[in-house]
């Protein structure tokens, strides 16, 4: 009997016969055969085989893996055993690539994702060398994070073995910060912070030198420049007159640019304009002159009186914040029109809806910004801790295992309020605003092909069902989770101020939050936040001028099911980057693989509102809208998420500048403006 087998690197583990059937299943599957019980049996054949050829050695993989190919070939499964020996091949050129990479990968991950795990995350030596495997980095994190548990006479070992589990799995990733900084020196495990912009030179280079050390510990910010006042405003101490928020958003944008995050990451702002700012036309078009705010999205905060306003043909006051007087009207839908035309021109800036934001919000305090990529609104000085769901990860015959999915919730609260405890924050403030409120912001990934998963278009009445259906369950658990949570270990301190009714105890102010996931999603192996696939193939830029080249396996994998996918179509798919043109593939699967591209831009907005509905926070989400497209569209897009209850949009128009996401000739963009 084998007892044991020898792994690639050497090491002797315990022999496993289910791994072999489990491989000849997925050969079955590739050309599209019913398994029955023919791979278990084949299985067998195989095992008995190596019993004889190995009596008194001990076999390799490639030894069992040189077995299985003339089993199959020997019971008259040629084309099974082709797909076999393809899988194989493709096998070994991803352990070359990683092998070229420096990287000893633990977790089978895409050569992608161990690309991008060796430019940002794992620990390296004095002398530049990777000195952690994937699997390392993840036993890292959760041996940190579960140390939060001793201050509550918790089991930290029993937790660290759960967070491991899940992360190992890929069912669950926390932010980028958590992923490089926990268990290290540096310790800032937050993703997103925002500082408040005073009307004071003073206050101004504080919030500068602030910017500067959360950007050097990982993370990113967002600023509302609504209080300074307008350009050509007195300035009494000087006698001179001042320069506007613009042209202190350039400082901030300089400054940004030369800081990287923990020597890792470039960093990231948000800037927000009231669009009753006396400048709020400069900043509208600020960003148009090309290497303008390259380290800046910007958003106009629009209030409802404005978005009224725009749609009867009125005019808005526009009041200047130092004397809090009215300086001027304009005409709401010209401004809302230029709005539009900058969107149009260059996807900035991205409007959030301020009052809306305000009303849903828990505490008292008036929130004026977001974070880099909108999904996060903050007081001054908040910090959240984010952490994603993958729910391609949890569909089992087409279906959701809700199950499995409310155990990584609960898990996931817990894990992200630990986060809170064994933070190290850049500043006194922040420490005492997080610790106040105690938000944590838990969100989901691999959204597309989870619906692919079940055979759902994301282009279907279908698929925003699902949508409100699945992000339901997660707020409803989670917000269960922090409640169990707030009597273990008691509430935040806000709670007996906040709005929230209902509960006896709340351990955290907000709990979801939907976020772009753009590198999680990478080491993840799957889809970026809820956005739909971007292309069958592509290539994503990052990472100081990396280029990698994407090719969704899902859309291989149906292709070689159906017995299309042949060298021709994979040449023809990375060229266009959409099967919605390709003689040969079946309307169905053309209909099932929808790219970002192919949606309408109302559907995009129906999935956003769908998941904004039981978001406590916000949703980020890209409207990706054809080369084609009018500023009509554009505003349209404006109107509809209006309507729709979102609390935000953001528009990007096919070409219109460059991004992350390019189609696989590298020729024409894609778009996704906030996923890297």
């Amino acid at each position: 009997m084998i007892k044991s087998i020898r792994k690639r690197d050497g090491r002797i583990v315990s022999f496993q016969s289910e791994k072999i059937a489990a491989a000849i299943a997925k050969a079955f599957w590739a050309v599209g055969k019913k398994k029955d019980d023919a791979p278990s049996r084949l299985a067998t054949i195989v095992v008995e085989q190596a019993k004889v050829q190995f009596q008194d050695a001990i076999p390799g993989v490639e030894d069992i893996q040189d077995i299985v190919e003339r089993v199959l070939i020997q019971a008259s499964y040629s084309d099974v055993a082709k797909a076999y020996i393809l899988y194989r091949q493709k096998r070994c050129e991803t352990r070359e690539a990683k092998r070229y990479l420096g990287v000893a990968d633990d977790l089978k991950l895409s050569v992608n994702a161990v690309e991008v795990l060796k430019k940002r995350y794992l620990i390296r030596d004095e002398a530049g060398k990777v000195g952690e495997t994937p699997g390392e980095m993840l036993a890292r994190v959760a041996a940190h994070v579960s140390q939060a548990e001793i201050k509550y006479g918790g089991d930290a070992k029993c937790r660290r073995t759960e967070f491991l589990k899940m992360m190992h799995s890929l069912e669950f990733l926390p932010n980028t910060p958590t992923l490089m900084n926990a268990g290290l020196l540096l310790g800032q495990l937050s993703a997103c912070f925002v500082l408040p912009v005073e009307d004071s030179l003073p206050g101004i280079f504080e919030a500068l030198k602030n910017m500067a050390l959360i950007h050097q510990s990982g993370g990113g910010t967002g600023f509302s420049f609504s209080r300074l006042r307008p350009k050509n405003d007195v300035v009494r101490t000087t006698g001179g007159v001042a320069s506007g928020p613009v042209s202190f958003m350039r400082i901030f944008d300089a400054a940004t640019e030369v800081i990287k995050q923990g020597g890792r990451r470039r960093g990231a702002n948000m800037g927000v304009l009231r669009v009753d700012h006396p400048d709020i036309l400069e900043f509208i078009e600020a960003k148009e002159r090309p290497g303008a705010l390259e380290n800046f999205n910007i958003s106009v905060a629009a209030t409802d009186e404005f978005m009224r306003s725009a749609r009867q043909g009125g005019e808005i006051d526009l009041i200047n914040p130092r004397s809090g007087r009215a300086t001027g009207r304009l005409q709401a839908r010209e401004i809302l029109n230029l709005i539009a035309n900058s969107a149009w021109r260059g996807g900035d800036p991205g409007m959030i809806f301020i009052d809306r934001i305000n009303a849903a919000h828990p505490l008292s305090g008036t929130i004026e910004t977001t974070n880099p990529c909108g999904e996060q609104p903050l007081l001054p000085f908040e910090s959240c801790n984010l952490g994603s769901i993958n729910l391609s990860k949890l569909v089992e015959r087409g279906e959701m295992d809700w199950e499995r999915l409310g155990e990584l919730v609960s898990l996931s609260v817990q894990f992200l309020d630990d986060v809170i405890d064994v933070n190290r924050f850049p500043l006194k403030q922040i420490e005492e605003a997080t610790l106040e409120a105690r938000k944590i912001g838990l969100g989901v990934m691999g959204f597309a092909e989870m619906l692919i998963l079940m055979n759902i278009s994301y282009n279907s009445q279908e698929a925003v069902r699902v949508a409100e259906e699945t992000m339901k369950f997660i707020s409803q658990t989670a917000r269960e989770a922090s409640a169990q949570l707030g009597e273990e270990r008691g509430s935040f301190p806000l709670f007996e101020e906040s709005k929230l009714r209902g509960w006896n105890t709340m351990r955290n102010a907000t709990v979801t939050t939907v976020a772009p996931t753009g590198t999680i999603s990478i080491i993840a192996g799957t889809s970026s936040g809820i956005e739909p696939l971007f292309a069958l193939a592509f290539v994503r830029h990052v990472l100081e001028g990396a280029r990698l080249l994407e090719v969704s396996p899902l859309f291989e994998k149906a292709a070689e099911k159906r017995g299309i996918y042949t060298p021709e179509l994979k040449a023809e798919l990375v060229r266009k980057g959409s099967a919605a043109d390709m003689a040969g593939v079946p309307q169905d699967l053309k209909d099932l693989f929808v790219t970002a591209l192919e949606i309408p831009p109302g559907q995009h907005l129906r999935i956003q509102a769908a998941f904004q509905k039981y978001t406590d926070n916000a949703v980020s989400k890209t409207v990706n809208l054809p080369e084609s497209a009018t500023v009509s569209d554009v505003l349209k897009v404006y109107n509809l998420a209006y309507d729709s209850g979102c609390k935000g949009v953001t528009v990007f128009r096919y070409g219109s500048r460059s991004q992350v996401l390019y189609l696989g000739n590298g020729e024409t963009a894609v778009g996704c403006k906030y996923c890297g």
